[in-house]
């Protein structure tokens, strides 16, 4: 199928199907005031053949990022330690992110490797914890294993870097050294006066991560993954419809439709970072979700995840599905909803994601003591 007409039918599929926002308004929970009326869909149909394409949603999506500094080619990255540990090498480094920053972040190389290995952009949560970013590659709190080494020993390449506001850059800017939700606020008011969105800017970051990864001659650029759950999700998810060459992606929760998530009077459950202005004049979640089509796509949720409402993810997964069919690999994208289950990582979840990897990264590398 061409690229063009593939643009026209992805776009059909994602908004012409779209029924007014008023119309896909839920129900009231229970002990909540009645939703208030919303605007109707700002998702217009196209007008003629050919003239919404594929391309058009990705530029949309950089223009509404805002007006980002360029990046350059490859970072300039500082290496600043390195450390072995058990079936594995670490790597400390940072990078000059070409607007007023410095990123820290952490390599880790699997030592039993004969050649180049897949690699995986590992995006840390928010959850709040402003003091950890990347750290969370060696922490159980949120994953059943510690994500980093566990990768590693089983053959990827991993690297994590800490976004705006958060790990060794808390109390960093831009914009003052407060720390926290402080920090993270007035972070977004300096970027906006810059014509730019924080979101554009961590997702920047995150993308010269995966320059830098891409480089590195012990990694296969052409077997690039990317996950994280929480806003680690989001990050992978949108990092996968602007650049096509992560070929293999898993989020664990926040799949999060935002005229559900209004709907559902549930702003609050995300942070100010998060939000992207002007999305709803052009479209919802589904059409950045289906710009990853047709490179395998996991997404794993729970039914009570008040920031990722499940009608909202139902309405996602019915929309954006069609994309990867029009493309003839509809197994590559798969979400589950899991009932009863709220905002957390759950071992099934991670037995998930390790299977989606091999299957679609295909690592070889064995483990060195």
């Amino acid at each position: 199928m061409s690229p063009t007409l593939f643009g026209f039918r992805l776009l059909t599929v994602v908004l012409t199907t779209a029924p007014a926002m008023s119309a896909e308004a839920p129900a009231p929970r229970p002990g909540k005031s009645p939703n208030r009326p919303l605007p109707r869909s700002p998702c217009p149909p196209p007008r003629r053949p050919g003239e919404h394409q594929r391309g058009e949603i990705r530029a949309t999506l950089w223009r509404l990022l805002g007006d980002l500094p360029p990046r350059p080619a490859v970072p300039r990255v500082e290496r600043l330690a390195r450390e072995e540990h058990p079936g594995y090498l670490l790597e400390r480094f940072r990078f000059d992110n070409g607007a007023g920053a410095s990123v820290p972040g952490v390599l880790l190389l699997p030592r039993a490797a004969s050649g180049p290995v897949p690699a995986i952009l590992y995006c840390h949560w928010h959850g709040g914890e402003y003091d950890k970013g990347k750290i969370e590659l060696f922490e159980r709190a949120h994953t059943p294993e510690e994500p980093g080494p566990a990768f590693a020993r089983r053959g990827y390449a991993v690297l994590a870097i800490d976004a705006y506001g958060f790990g060794e850059r808390n109390g960093k800017g831009p914009g003052s050294a407060e720390r926290g939700g402080a920090g993270e606020l007035t972070a977004s008011k300096y970027n906006l006066w810059l014509g730019r969105t924080l979101w554009g800017m961590i997702l920047r970051d995150d993308l010269m991560a995966l320059d830098y990864l891409a480089a590195r001659p012990e990694v296969d650029p052409t077997r690039l993954g990317v996950t994280g759950i929480s806003m680690g999700a989001t990050r992978s998810w949108w990092l996968m419809a602007l650049d096509d060459r992560i070929r293999a992606g898993v989020a664990v929760a926040c799949l999060t439709r935002y005229q559900n998530l209004i709907a559902h009077e549930g702003l609050q459950y995300h942070g100010i970072y998060y939000y992207v202005p002007g999305l709803l004049r052009h479209f919802d979640t589904e059409a950045v979700i289906a710009l990853a089509a047709p490179r395998p796509l996991l997404c794993l949720n729970g039914d009570q995840d008040a920031g990722s409402p499940a009608d909202g993810i139902e309405i996602i997964n019915a929309r954006a599905r069609p994309a990867w069919a029009l493309l003839g690999a509809p197994e590559h994208y798969q979400s589950e909803l899991y009932p009863g289950v709220g905002h957390v990582y759950l071992p099934a979840m991670w037995a998930k994601t390790l299977a989606w990897f091999e299957r679609h990264l295909q690592p070889t590398a064995a483990v060195r003591p």
